[in-house]
């Protein structure tokens, strides 16, 4: 099956052939006939599997035969990153059709507020919003819904986690009844469920490999003590062959200790946390993306706010909270039908943790031997229940200023 099957009209065609897409992912080849049919969707597919295509192509679709031109559609994301993301696409699959698009964040200064706001007023066709910068701009009176005939909600699950299920429910009353509405999450547990009766008419449901990882991805772990991390990251750097790195960690407490260590080991590394400004961790997520930089550490916002080709690792400093948060996390490499290379660090205490990831997963990952030099680690023993709060002690990167990585 290839695009030419959808029989889309020839300016979206352009700009699917200007952007090199010939063959749908599965995800697309389902949800596109049946958004084209006007039907309500709740889809379930993992991250990585091309969703936004699969949403937002037959949605612009429908738009150009649109005579009147109003705001048409209103896109809701988690976070600013993935809002950017969308839309960037969008600006390339829309390129030859005239449709226009705009991201609502926060963050920024009030000349940012006052564009927003213009763009809302004025019904740019697609808007790509974050729930609380929304609110804040519906609460200021701007509210131009009339005619909107699509509402998309893109990674549920995560808005739910962040605490936005009252926000979209919000949003949703200032909405027209009459629309089609769309949700994509990567997992879809019993909330997720309870959102889709409420606002979602009749939906068709789709669902593609929920929470596994892609097949591209060498899954590894290492079972360590907490002491051992910093040498056994070294080592690897050294050892494995990488062209960029995600190094992922819970908190941004250790984000920010990770990169002051890193630094002082000459690895020039990149910090990725809520700390930063926005324009700050815009202009690290548009390094990355052109390659000035390689090496990236940052907390799970990370983990849903970048879509970016040849990342050929993904380390886990320590095991996710959530086993999903674990799926999107090692989905930022292997994408696009390449491989890549995702390691896990397991203390004791996360044992029990990481043993819930290899149940919703189905299968087990290989624990590697740790070198030699670094001597024994714990044993894995993830239903043995286990006291006390292990924190890392200082141990530091041997310096080495130029770590072994391919050209």
């Amino acid at each position: 099956m290839t695009f030419q099957d959808f029989n889309f009209d020839q300016k979206l065609n352009e700009g699917l052939d200007s952007m090199g897409y010939e063959k749908p992912t599965p995800i697309q080849q389902k949800a596109i006939p049946t958004i084209l049919q006007n039907k309500d969707v709740i889809a379930c597919a993992q991250t990585g599997t091309g969703k936004t295509a699969a949403y937002i192509l037959p949605v612009i679709n429908k738009m150009i035969s649109t005579d009147h031109r109003h705001l048409n559609t209103l896109i809701i994301a988690p976070t600013r990153e993935l809002a950017q993301q969308i839309d960037q696409q969008i600006e390339g699959f829309a390129y030859f059709t005239g449709i226009s698009s705009i991201p609502v964040y926060g963050g920024g200064d009030g000349a940012t507020w006052d564009v927003q706001k213009k763009a809302l007023e004025q019904g740019a066709d697609i808007i790509v919003a974050t729930p609380g910068r929304l609110i804040a701009l519906l609460a200021a009176g701007t509210t131009v819904f009339d005619h909107l005939k699509h509402l998309i909600l893109d990674e549920a699950d995560r808005m739910l986690d962040m605490g936005f299920y009252d926000d979209i429910v919000k949003i949703v009353n200032y909405l027209p009844k009459e629309r089609q509405t769309l949700l994509f999450s990567a997992t879809m547990p019993p909330k997720i469920r309870a959102l889709a009766n409420k606002i979602l008419n009749q939906p068709e449901e789709i669902n593609i490999a929920i929470a596994k990882p892609a097949a591209g991805i060498k899954q590894e772990a290492y079972v360590v003590y907490d002491s051992q991390k910093e040498k056994l990251l070294d080592h690897i750097l050294k050892t494995y062959t990488w062209n960029s790195i995600i190094l992922f960690a819970s908190r941004k407490e250790m984000v920010k200790k990770l990169d002051s260590t890193l630094r002082k080991a000459g690895i020039a590394a990149k910090a990725f946390h809520s700390d930063l400004e926005q324009p700050e961790r815009e202009q690290i997520l548009r390094a990355f993306k052109n390659k000035q930089i390689n090496f990236l550490i940052g907390t799970d916002v990370l983990s849903r706010g970048i879509d970016v080709e040849g990342i050929s690792m993904v380390i886990n400093w320590d095991v996710p909270p959530d086993p999903e948060d674990y799926v999107h996390r090692i989905g930022r490499t292997a994408r696009a039908a390449t491989t890549g290379t995702a390691i896990t660090f397991v203390n004791e205490i996360d044992q029990k943790r990481f043993s819930g990831i290899e149940n919703l997963i189905g299968s087990e990952i290989q624990k590697l031997a740790l070198p030699e030099f670094l001597g024994e680690g714990p044993a894995y023993a993830p239903q043995t229940k286990r006291k006390g709060n292990f924190k890392p002690r200082g141990n530091k990167f041997r310096r080495n200023r130029h770590p072994k990585k391919s050209s």
